[in-house]
């Protein structure tokens, strides 16, 4: 499996506090089937977590993945960031400030739980006139697009990759969440599935109950897609595979 949505690199954000547990975190991906995971500490949160491109934050990666091969966890690890969607991201795109995913043409990219969609819209285009290509975090975590999934059929037409949590599709964040989940699943508008690891004890980066729950629910091949091909194919800047997405009305 890979995982392109974890919060393992140390100290930058709410995720790992030190280079024990995201080590710990590594270790627990590689045991549950993980061969592939890709950093992605929160970007451009404003008073918050800002982690724009630096050389200290490449000192830092390079660090944890040192200490990894030192400590023989068998995973490659990647970059990348998880990215708030603030006016100024088109610019940070351009200008080189961010870590796109793997260095690719993919970013990752979040919103306001609250956000207004008609924002939401101008932002990802402005992005995509750019000529990168988004990958929406969670979006069966937003109030906007559990009270109306339309939105996502509207993304997912548009060409952007949606990305679901684990958490949400095992029910830890809630009946709506969970059911907007499978909604999403149902309708063929998820490109992958990914942890949003956090730490070692609480939405860990332990991916084999997910996708044990995966394949009963939905089958080997569809599971596939979401956990492997998709996630290789954001990793090596190809197109994305999908079903044929099934409107709501």
């Amino acid at each position: 499996m890979i995982d392109i949505h974890t919060h393992v690199l140390p100290g930058v954000d709410d995720g790992s506090q030190s280079m024990e547990e995201s080590l710990e975190l590594l270790a627990i991906a590689a045991d549950s089937g993980v061969h592939t995971l890709i950093a992605t500490p929160h970007c451009n949160i404003p008073d918050e977590y800002e982690n724009y491109a630096s050389p200290e934050l490449t000192e830092l990666f390079e660090r944890l993945d040192r200490e990894r091969a030192e400590a023989g966890i068998p995973i490659r690890l990647c970059r990348g960031m998880e990215i708030f969607a603030t006016p100024e991201l088109p610019e940070l795109l351009r200008t080189d400030r961010i870590w796109t995913l793997n260095g690719t043409r993919y970013f990752l990219m979040e919103f306001a739980f609250q956000e207004d969609p008609d924002y939401c819209r101008e932002i990802l285009r402005r992005c995509r006139e750019l000529d990168y290509l988004p990958i929406i975090a969670h979006p069966e975590r937003y109030d906007f697009v559990q009270e109306d999934p339309d939105i996502a059929y509207e993304w997912c037409t548009l060409g952007y990759g949606l990305q679901l949590n684990k958490g949400s599709i095992l029910g830890r964040f809630g009946s709506e969440p969970r059911a907007t989940a499978h909604l999403l699943l149902e309708h063929g508008l998820a490109a992958c599935v990914a942890s949003d690891a956090h730490s070692p004890f609480q939405r860990s980066t332990y991916m084999a109950e997910l996708r044990d729950y995966l394949i009963e629910e939905l089958g080997e091949s569809y599971t596939r897609l979401l956990l492997e091909e998709n996630p290789a194919r954001i990793l090596n800047g190809r197109e994305l595979l999908g079903y044929e997405p099934i409107p709501f009305w």
